[in-house]
């Protein structure tokens, strides 16, 4: 029953609706590619539009018009050229030779139809493709004369398969920097001041099978006063949630028992554990801080992870 609750959702998020939502992504995709430079107006420019094939038939009547409209928007009205009989069954005659084709076109065939109908124009540069798909749009610019692909990128209304894909390639450099052994570091800054007070710096290297563990060195200024230690933490997938805990020395404890014989206290005990939960904001640098220490403190404050506040942390 859950397989085909799921079938029935797809289906009924496909379809025109979802195709005009994604064109309209397109749009804006082309618009950041070329404002950022990875796609070039005269890389691209002059262009045939080779196709613009619609899946379903409720979208037979606008979307080659939508499609052009999403390219004239990005590229200008100049230098943009449709190929209508790039889209049919084509025939060929040429001296002692005659060829009719059908299926999907070749860029050589691109090539002879622009040479044949552009007249003194200057050759096309490149040819674009965009074509509806179950859940959105498609679009392919190739290079006509190295058959480079410029651009390709499949375009639906909540770009989910563009975060897909960037999940894979980030779960690739992932295993590539596990491979080369490279560090993974955190950093943390707590502050949790109600009812108790609790100040930290942590740095951290994050580690094991799915890099769900935390592990470095803590300096504390409350609870204990100028404390160094070590920290540990796991991450719990449920809101990236960071649950552990600190083992900290005071410094003035430990060099106070250094000079004197007495085993004396100063402003806290040579010893102390800190319990910390973290609860960070979405996927913002901030969360919230809860602490509690076997000095009696509890404290409730900010987290501040990784923050560009503090440069000179990695």
């Amino acid at each position: 029953m859950v397989l085909a609750a799921l079938l029935a959702l797809s289906t009924a998020l496909a379809g025109p609706d979802a195709t005009r939502d994604a064109l309209d992504r397109l749009e804006e995709v082309l618009e950041l590619r070329l404002d950022e430079g990875a796609l070039q107006r005269d890389e691209v420019l002059p262009a045939i539009l080779v196709s613009s094939q619609p899946r379903y038939e409720e979208s037979g009547e606008w979307f080659a018009t939508r499609a052009i409209e999403v390219l004239q928007r990005s590229f200008g009205n100049e230098g943009l050229r449709l190929c209508e009989a790039c889209m049919v069954p084509r025939a060929f005659v040429q001296e002692g030779r005659m060829a009719y084709q059908t299926g999907p076109i070749a860029l050589d065939e691109v090539i002879r139809l622009d040479d044949d109908n552009r007249g003194d124009a200057q050759p096309a540069r490149s040819a674009i493709w965009v074509d509806e798909h179950a859940t959105g749009v498609a679009i392919r610019i190739v290079d006509l004369r190295t058959a480079r692909v410029i651009f390709a990128q499949n375009v639906d209304p909540n770009m989910v398969e563009d975060a897909n894909t960037q999940k894979v390639y980030s779960l690739a450099a992932e295993l590539e920097r596990r491979a080369r052994r490279d560090s993974l570091t955190q950093a943390f800054v707590d502050a949790a001041l109600y009812p108790g007070q609790h100040f930290s710096l942590d740095w951290t290297d994050q580690w094991g099978k799915r890099n769900e563990n935390l592990s470095g060195f803590t300096l504390t200024f409350f609870d204990p006063v100028i404390g160094l230690g070590a920290n540990h933490y796991r991450r719990i997938p449920f809101m990236n949630i960071l649950v552990g805990g600190k083992v900290v020395v005071s410094l003035p404890t430990a060099v106070a028992r250094v000079f004197t014989d007495a085993g004396i206290d100063v402003l806290d005990p040579l010893l102390s554990g800190v319990a910390v939960v973290r609860v960070p904001f979405g996927r913002s640098n901030y969360g919230v801080v809860v602490t509690a220490s076997t000095n009696g403190q509890f404290g409730i404050g900010v987290s501040l992870m990784n923050i560009s506040l503090l440069p000179f942390i990695p």
